[in-house]
């Protein structure tokens, strides 16, 4: 069975640049999961965890310089899990699409009876499955997916904690998955969000602080240079 050495290594192969410390916290954490995941028996991938995949990197890498360099980490996550990284992002573009034009009341009754139209129809089965699948593996990107879909929603009712948990209560009992696991799993996810955000700010505060002193510096050369003449 492939280890999640394996998996690091094939890593990175697909991305041999140095990851800024920052940030390679987060990819370790999450090439980490993926990989268990995928060696999993019982795991079968749906639009909602690609959707939790998309939602979990976009946001904690948000910031990573070169941006550029972004795509290619998050390609080189995903095949070092074995899985493609385009079927991830199309799987999760199709489901947040589908959640756009629902209301909180229509998104709730989805989750008791996913329907699609025919061109998103493929992402249905999937999620029908997971109620009726006594050997469902949950998975807090599973959890973030789901709460990706809320946002999408209703916005405010994320900052309403007790809307927020009765509403995960509703969707979890939907999916006959357990909805205390997945309010603690949102709680870190959402403590994780802030950090960065937080994190973040110190980074662009310390940057402004080095361009004012580099700029004094170069004032007062020029202060300098101009009173010697």
């Amino acid at each position: 069975m492939k280890t999640v050495s394996d998996s690091k290594r094939a890593f990175y192969a697909a991305y041999p640049r140095p990851i800024n410390s920052i940030y390679r916290r987060v990819i370790e954490e999450l090439l980490v999961e993926m990989h268990l995941l995928s060696v999993n028996a019982d795991f079968n991938p749906d639009p909602i965890y690609y959707l939790g995949i998309v939602t979990s990197y976009e946001r904690l890498m948000q910031g990573y310089q070169p941006e550029k360099d972004k795509e290619q980490i998050f390609n080189a996550l995903c095949v070092s899990t074995d899985a493609d990284p385009q079927t991830y992002k199309s799987e999760a573009g199709t489901l947040l699409s589908l959640a756009k034009d629902k209301s909180l009341e229509e998104l709730i009754a989805w989750f008791a009876n996913p329907t699609a139209d025919n061109d998103a129809g493929h992402i249905v089965d999937p999620i029908k499955a997971i109620a009726s699948n006594d050997n469902f593996k949950y998975s807090r990107l599973f959890a973030i997916g789901v709460y990706t879909l809320l946002e999408e929603c209703a916005a405010e009712l994320i900052q309403d904690q007790d809307k927020r948990e009765e509403t995960i209560d509703q969707i979890t009992e939907s999916l006959n998955i357990s909805g205390e696991k997945m309010k603690k799993d949102l709680d870190i996810y959402r403590a994780s969000l802030e950090k960065m955000t937080q994190l973040l700010k110190v980074i662009e505060d310390v940057l402004e602080a080095s361009r004012k002193k580099r700029e004094k510096r170069e004032q007062d050369k020029l202060a300098k240079e101009t009173a010697a003449e």
